[in-house]
């Protein structure tokens, strides 16, 4: 299974947030999540259409580096009393802007880039799947079902072992120094084509795609992969070979 395109990506930021919105059908704003329990369903959905149009503003503006100062993802304690009839219009249309400035400009400008990379590129694939966690956040705090196209959970996996694992590592080094030297952990999914291993052996994380043998082994469906990764569900139920304690505590330390 492919990599998927930066048009598809476009793409699915609009359709993530239409189902999301799909899920919204009278619920209770006022809720806590219980995924993310700071926040209430109303502060969440201001989460994710803020994090879309913080990467809007940075792209259209052309921006040399991040400007951390316009994101307002962060600043939710006003939101309350909100209803869905007023959040869903303004959440699509942060999608849809989104992606139309994705569109208009060259996917490998050096524009809001992150980790040495084009922002419009990264940006493409991190409000992808922003947006996919955040998905999931609501179905579960509103009980709906949840379900993911296949390329794209397999991409949300890619995206957690190439730029979650290491960021946790460069953003939090006293939390993470635990696994420096630790071993190797393997993630393979069982309903798709997708295999990572994760050597913490050295003095940062490096992933590579294949099948090796590690210290632990997770395996089980690859959005299970995923949601285990983002602490949205616990192991149980997958299959673990190995140093359960090393697979605990890499789950334990590392957070985006």
């Amino acid at each position: 299974m492919g990599i998927p395109s930066y048009e598809r990506r476009c793409a699915e930021i609009i359709n993530q947030t239409e189902l999301l919105t799909s899920s919204l059908t009278d619920a209770d704003l006022g809720v806590q999540v219980p995924s993310t329990p700071d926040w209430t369903l109303n502060q969440l959905l201001r989460h994710v259409g803020h994090a879309h149009r913080w990467a809007d503003s940075m792209l259209r503006d052309r921006l040399p580096e991040i400007d951390f100062s316009r994101n307002g993802a962060q600043l939710l304690a006003s939101y309350v009393g909100e209803t869905a009839s007023e959040l869903i219009p303004w959440l699509t249309e942060g999608a849809a802007s989104l992606a139309e400035v994705l569109r208009e400009v060259d996917p490998d400008e050096m524009i809001a880039p992150l980790g040495g990379f084009p922002g419009p590129r990264v940006w493409s694939r991190r409000m992808t799947h922003e947006t996919v966690i955040h998905r999931w956040d609501v179905c579960n705090a509103v009980g709906v079902p949840f379900a993911l196209d296949p390329e794209i959970a397999q991409d949300t996996l890619r995206e957690w072992t190439g730029l979650a694992l290491p960021y946790s590592f460069t953003r939090w080094p006293d939390q993470t120094a635990p696994l420096v030297g630790s071993g190797t952990v393997h993630l393979h999914a069982t309903d798709v084509e997708a295999e990572f291993v994760i050597d913490l052996t050295g003095s940062a994380p490096v992933v590579s795609e294949g099948h090796v043998k590690a210290s632990v082994a997770l395996r089980g469906p690859v959005v299970d992969l995923v949601l285990a990764g983002y602490r949205r569900r616990s192991l149980e139920g997958l299959e673990v070979f190995g140093d359960a304690d090393l697979l605990t505590s890499m789950l334990e330390r590392v957070r985006f």
